[in-house]
């Protein structure tokens, strides 16, 4: 017989063979031991982590006629007809390749039928994820309510792209990464039942390769094998994975604590002359500089190392290394890593790291100065402070104490103070276009805004409903929308969002049967714009205000003074920006809504204020 691969011989036939995922394992055997199964699961993790194997395993189990504490018996004619792929009513389908409408409907429709040998009919779907949207619905209803003595086991690498209405139905097993402790035990016992030497070490640089996938640890451990002539050893395993050895690493060090730049590159150049792979190289470095940090702070904690192996070297280099430089040198290849993904010349990116690594300066030195300080400084330096402590508070007091004395007359003359222009670069909003939604606005139009506020906001995007979130209806037309920002960034984001902008008047339009438009105001800037509006229209907002008075009771028509035709807003809307008494209307603008005269009357009450025109 020809040769397998060893993932393809020791694939897992019994739940306690799958490494790693105690919890799914163990919750699986309780529920055949009660017999309280579920008819579809959802297997779900990174390749390698065993969802395929646990689901035949599964389907073994459940129709073992020999069954012993959750685990198949492996000898009876059921298991071993599943074991070889036998067993008709096990179907195992590839869904990337068989995705479509018609395949799903075919397994619907023989789902129907009893399963012909075994006690249940098995259905594993893998990479389930790759069905379309149209199998998805056709698969929906046959696991909400599927046929009697009928399993479906869906496995997938990336569940985000399956539907909730799918995942809602099924039990769904998250598969973790197997550590390399549990990866490298499963190799241990493999070696030995295939009588190979080993190193132990040489299992944990296979292992870290792996990235917490055992395929892919027992499909690197067969090129160990093939590469070493039945023979695994640390050299070997490091040839294979492209890994580099701790010497090599702790020369590395060595060159960033002498701020060594020559020799920096210079191990650089050697290690890519090797053909190693630079990604593996940095991750390396990494997970080095990370055993050297645990070494640092917990030397007890020495089962914790993944890559580092303690010896005289290590020892040495560990008490030489600074703390700080460790965490430099997690950050800088970190961010190496990341830019490395994003272009074809990796080799740039870790000669520039070396670079910066090997010419970072120790702060060690300044720390030991300013730890060395003479105590005398120090209490001549903590009694000069205080002495200027007590000097400026004294100044504060004098200060309080003529702010107290001048009280009366300092808020006279903020009140005759200019107000302040506007920053430059504020955001200008469309004057035109507020004024146009100002003559037709209506109180209506702006209660009923303020009503379907809230449930406009959910309706919106979460960025959307982040832009929107302090904004307040404050003029409504039946064709525009005034909104007001709490702050100008906002406000500026909301204009020169269309998308947002569009969604807003879409959303209206569902909520209110109109769709406005809106338009963005500073909260800051709208008492401004909403006073300039009064003044310049002062005349026509009276007329409309006296219009409804000359109106004669009997409902004949109005006289010839009334309200010009042009002002079309509603009274009642307006009635916030125009005062109801009969006073002067430029006088009461100008008194009632300077921001001066309001400051003072907040500061000291409005008996006490007395405001003299000039």
């Amino acid at each position: 017989m020809s040769y397998q691969a060893l993932y393809r011989v020791w694939r897992p036939q019994r739940f306690q063979d799958i490494a790693g995922q105690t919890a799914i394992t163990q919750t699986l055997r309780n529920a055949l031991i009660q017999e309280k199964t579920s008819h579809a699961y959802l297997f779900t993790g990174p390749r390698g982590t065993g969802k395929t194997s646990a689901a035949k395993i599964f389907a073994k189990a459940i129709n073992c006629p020999n069954r012993e504490d959750g685990e198949p018996c492996n000898v009876c004619e059921i298991c071993t007809a599943i074991t070889t792929g036998q067993l008709n009513d096990v179907i195992e389908i590839d869904a990337a390749s068989n995705n479509g409408v018609e395949e799903i409907r075919d397994i619907r429709d023989k789902a129907k039928y009893a399963p012909t040998s075994a006690d249940y009919k098995v259905y594993i779907i893998d990479e389930v994820h790759m069905l379309s949207t149209g199998a998805f619905n056709a698969l929906l209803k046959t696991l909400e309510e599927p046929p009697e003595n009928v399993i479906f086991i869906l496995a997938t690498t990336e569940p985000h792209k399956i539907p909730l209405t799918i995942i809602s139905r099924t039990q769904r097993f998250d598969f973790k990464r197997i550590s390399v402790r549990d990866i490298c035990n499963r190799m241990e016992y493999i070696l030995q039942q295939e009588k190979i030497a080993f190193e132990e070490d040489s299992l944990k640089v296979i292992a870290r390769a792996a990235e917490g996938g055992m395929r892919d640890a027992l499909s690197i451990l067969d090129q160990a094998i093939s590469f070493g002539d039945n023979l695994v050893t640390m050299e070997h395993a490091m040839a294979v994975t492209g890994s580099l050895t701790q010497e090599r690493l702790i020369g590395y060090f060595k060159a960033i604590i002498q701020n060594d730049t020559e020799k920096g590159l210079s191990l650089v150049q050697e290690i890519l002359a090797e053909g190693k792979d630079v990604a593996r190289f940095v991750e390396d470095l990494i997970l080095f500089s990370r055993d050297i940090l645990v070494y640092q702070q917990a030397p007890q904690k020495a089962d914790l190392l993944e890559s580092a192996h303690i010896d005289d070297k290590f020892i040495e280099l560990s008490q030489q290394v600074p703390v700080h430089t460790l965490y430099e040198v997690i950050a800088t290849l970190n961010e190496t890593q990341r830019e490395m993904r994003l272009t074809s010349h990796a080799d740039v990116y870790i000669e520039v790291a070396t670079v910066k690594l090997t010419q970072f300066k120790s702060t060690a030195q300044a720390t030991a100065v300013s730890n060395q300080m003479q105590p005398e400084q120090t209490v001549e330096n903590a009694g000069s402070r205080m002495q200027e402590l007590e000097s400026e508070l004294a100044q504060m007091k004098k200060k309080i104490q003529e702010v107290i004395a001048n009280g009366a007359a300092q808020p006279a003359e903020k009140a005759k103070a200019k107000p302040k222009s506007p920053q430059k670069g504020a955001f200008k909003p469309n004057s035109a276009a507020i004024y146009k939604v100002l003559e037709v606005a209506t109180k209506d139009d702006l209660v009923q805004l303020k009503d379907v506020w809230p449930d406009l906001l959910n309706m919106l995007s979460v960025t959307q409903r982040a832009v929107m979130k302090a904004s307040t209806p404050v003029a409504a037309s039946p064709n525009g929308l005034i909104v007001s920002f709490e702050y100008d960034i906002l406000c500026q984001k909301a204009t020169n969002d269309a998308e947002l902008i569009e969604a807003v008047s879409e959303y209206l339009r569902r909520l209110i049967g109109h769709s406005p438009q809106m338009i963005c105001v500073p909260a800051e800037q709208w008492p401004t714009i909403r006073n300039t509006y009064i003044k310049q229209n002062k005349d026509r907002l009276k007329a409309k205000k006296a219009a409804p008075a000359e109106t004669s009771p009997k409902g004949n028509q109005k006289e010839e003074s009334s309200a010009p035709e042009e002002v079309t807003g509603d009274w009642e809307s307006l009635n916030q920006l125009i005062p109801s008494d009969e006073e002067d209307l430029e006088e009461k603008v100008d008194e009632k809504d300077d921001p001066l005269v309001s400051q003072a009357m907040q500061l000291f009450g409005s008996d006490i204020v007395e405001i003299k025109n000039d």
